[in-house]
């Protein structure tokens, strides 16, 4: 068979392959792409795919919304409380504050993983150099050739083929559903543990019924996944406390393990590394699939600028520059948030007397200086610019 010659090879059809593609074709509709995708071809196996809810900031819907890929299905935080349990110190950030629509989303994973594949489907029409390869485990990608290769598919922490800059948190995130019995509309909780955060978030199911994210060590957690409902429930409210009255019901419990793995260089000659494949995070702040959408945005603007000029400006050595200047630019905010995220996780799993005390400290101060609070919510709302 005789391969096929692109401009980029984008590899993995996830949400952050998915929008680059996406973004790409709609700056440059002419751009000769090939994604190559191991999922099925119609959207009929992932309808009842991967249900976990996943935070989405307000920044990424404004993103979204530019390739019409906003999930109709979400649910909208106004307000995010955080605490320590049995520990003094709390904040409450609004998007009055901020003067936004919302501070976040949370969205099934699923949801935005078809979404954006009918998006893509969207702008193909009019893409006559597309190509949409769905590949299996055994196929040769080998058969399309490509001036410029991003990879984008990049899996969950310890299910990863690659392992640079690091460390395993010694973690794993128990998700599900729990409904409860007077949930405040539109809040989000966040109340730090001794073993990690635990997270009650909004769904799209209804008022009391709400995402669980409970992080913990793998040996609590999995203890956690065994108990009965009943038991299970027990635990949780004395965990978390009476805030949001009676925890009533648990349902579709599983379990994740979290760890940071992220690369120093995300270029390599005429190589490039996006969302998960350049940094898999703790979940602490909801942060890695958002800073993967900017990933994708920005390298699309980048892209798209280069192979739209003529053949001779298109050379090897200005593929090289391009992706050069494009982890330049992505190099604050992906420090900041990779740092953020890593700082949160290790500082409150920590049950030293003076890191508790600084612990709360913090978090009144993020309450009391709304300079510092508003900062901190921009960066996880925007990134760094």
């Amino acid at each position: 068979m005789q391969a096929e010659n692109v401009d980029i090879v984008i590899q993995g059809g996830g949400p952050v392959g998915l929008a680059c593609s996406t973004w790409c074709l709609q700056k440059f509709p002419e751009a000769k792409i090939a994604l190559l995708d191991r999922n099925p071809i119609d959207d009929v196996g992932l309808a009842a795919a991967d249900t976990r809810g996943v935070a989405l900031s307000h920044g990424s819907k404004l993103l979204l919304d530019t390739i019409n890929a906003w999930p109709t299905e979400c649910a909208n935080i106004h307000r995010v409380h955080v605490s320590q349990v049995g520990r003094f110190g709390r904040a409450l950030m609004t998007r009055e504050e901020l003067k936004q629509e919302a501070l976040g989303h949370i969205i099934r994973y699923r949801d935005i993983h078809l979404t954006l594949r009918r998006a893509l489907r969207a702008i193909q029409t009019q893409s006559p150099n597309f190509i949409w390869r769905h590949i299996n485990a055994n196929a040769d990608a080998h058969q399309i050739q490509a001036k410029c290769i991003v990879h984008a598919e990049g899996g969950l922490f310890k299910t990863q083929d690659w392992v640079e800059t690091g460390r395993d948190y010694e973690q794993s995130a128990l998700v599900g559903l729990v409904e409860v019995e007077n949930a405040v509309p539109h809040q989000a909780w966040e109340r730090f543990t001794s073993e990690g955060p635990l997270a009650v978030l909004p769904s799209h199911y209804g008022p009391n019924i709400l995402n669980l994210v409970w992080c913990g060590s793998p040996v609590s957690s999995k203890a956690r996944l065994a108990l009965s409902d009943v038991d299970f429930l027990q635990s949780l409210q004395t965990e978390f406390g009476s805030r949001i009255g009676q925890f009533l019901k648990i349902q579709d419990r599983r379990l994740y393990e979290l760890g940071l793995n992220y690369r120093k260089e995300i270029t390599q000659g005429n190589e490039v590394w996006i969302g998960n494949a350049a940094q898999t995070l703790h979940p602490v702040a909801g942060q890695g699939l958002n800073l993967g959408l900017r990933d994708a945005y920005l390298l699309s603007e980048k892209l798209s600028t280069l192979f739209s000029k003529s053949e001779d400006q298109k050379s090897t050595a200005a593929i090289e520059v391009t992706l050069q200047d494009y982890a330049l630019s992505r190099k604050a905010d992906r420090t900041a948030t990779i740092g953020l995220t890593d700082f949160m996780a290790r500082i409150f799993t920590s049950n030293l007397l003076p890191v508790v005390i600084g612990r709360g400290f913090a978090l009144s101060a993020l309450q009391w200086l709304p300079p510092i609070k508003t900062a901190l919510a921009r960066q996880m709302m925007f990134g760094r610019r």
